[in-house]
């Protein structure tokens, strides 16, 4: 059974909460399935991959850059390794 599309917003919408350079996201690990949701200028962002040797940050970074539009080199994180409160560095 093939896994199902990530449910992403569209891109201008992720630009528009892109601050200087920083986009701050709010992470779930392990989850059912991949999505980013905008709420009240929040972003969620569901990713499969556990938290375990960096494979959700990673995971974080390249659907951010998927549903940003921009190649997955110029989207890293900054700050918050360890925690669910990320922010990224976004080059557009």
């Amino acid at each position: 059974m093939a896994r199902a599309k990530p449910d992403l917003p569209e891109p201008d919408a992720m630009h528009a909460l892109v601050h200087a350079g920083e986009l701050r996201v709010r992470v779930t690990p392990g989850a059912r399935t991949e999505s980013i949701t905008i709420t009240d200028g929040m972003v969620q962002v569901k990713v499969r991959a556990k938290p375990q040797d960096g494979a959700a940050n990673t995971a974080v970074e390249a659907l951010v850059a998927r549903a940003l539009g921009i190649p997955k080199s110029r989207c890293t994180l900054l700050r918050g390794a360890t925690s669910r409160e990320k922010v990224l560095a976004i080059e557009i």
